[in-house]
């Protein structure tokens, strides 16, 4: 049982908390308004901006080669030391072979690699694993292929088509054992209209088989073995090989040793008379 005093306190109290909910349940005045939470779509992103992605970078490997047979490397390997010693004073000219040459930028699967290639304009010293059209001005302006087993299908039909698109001016074609092409020199020359023309061929009075290179201003010749021969009209001389440079360079030492020879002795048969007239 309460007494009156703290009932009355208690009463006091009940009515104290009542005004408070009834004012509490009354409107907030607007100017002291809870704000209203604004959706999280709203806010104002903090966060930096995303970089702009760059350009794929593209690799442009050097490829293996295929394997080549002895007549294959040979034939090759003669044919860039002639051109080589041929150009050797042009530093605006490019021989190479078997390089890997793209001619599509950002597509690295767009690649040709000559056997024998020639190039009127590129430097000849620049460093280079790989030739790239787009960074040279051109593939090239003479190309020699060499025909073997698993290369001669494509040399007639892929590499020709492409060759002629790319704009390469002569394309030759060259079996070295004779198993391969019908006719074991082929030439083919750009016409005005851009598309490729046989190269004349003609049989000469040597024997030769030969066709004019009006890139390298030299005839192609196969010779009555069937070797691949380089005919300079300007000197009515083939080039020399290697080999035949070491012949000719053997020979000269021959000949001079031979006349130092000769002048020792002419020089001992002076002293000889010199001797015996000094006797008399």
């Amino acid at each position: 049982m309460l007494c009156p005093s703290r009932a009355a306190t208690v009463t006091h109290c009940a009515s104290s908390v009542c005004a408070n909910v009834l004012a509490s349940s009354r409107p907030w005045p607007k100017e002291n308004a809870m704000p209203t939470p604004q959706p999280l779509g709203a806010r104002k992103s903090r966060l930096p901006a995303a970089p702009p992605r760059p350009a794929p970078v593209v690799d442009y490997p050097d490829l293996d080669v295929e394997p080549m047979t002895p007549a294959h490397w040979k034939a090759m390997l003669e044919g860039g030391q002639l051109l080589l010693g041929r150009y050797a004073d042009r530093e605006d000219v490019c021989v190479g072979g078997e390089m890997t040459m793209y001619y599509q930028e950002n597509d690295n699967r767009k690649h040709v690699s000559p056997g024998l290639f020639v190039a009127f304009g590129p430097s000849r010293d620049r460093e280079r694993r790989v030739w790239k059209v787009w960074e040279e001005g051109k593939l090239a302006d003479f190309v020699l292929e060499v025909a073997s087993k698993g290369t001669h299908r494509r040399d007639l039909t892929e590499k020709h088509a492409l060759y002629e698109n790319l704009g390469v001016a002569e394309y030759w074609q060259y079996d070295p054992t004779g198993d391969y092409l019908p006719p074991r020199l082929l030439g083919h020359r750009l016409n005005h209209a851009g598309a490729y023309e046989p190269v004349p061929m003609e049989r000469r009075p040597d024997g030769t088989r030969r066709g004019e290179s009006k890139v390298l201003s030299l005839h192609l010749c196969l010779d009555d073995e069937g070797c691949l021969r380089l005919y300079d009209p300007a000197t009515g001389k083939f080039l020399a090989t290697n080999e035949e440079k070491d012949d000719l360079l053997a020979e000269k030492d021959g000949l001079l040793a031979e006349e130092r020879r000769a002048r020792q002795a002419a020089q001992a048969e002076i002293e000889e008379l010199k001797r015996r007239l000094a006797r008399q």
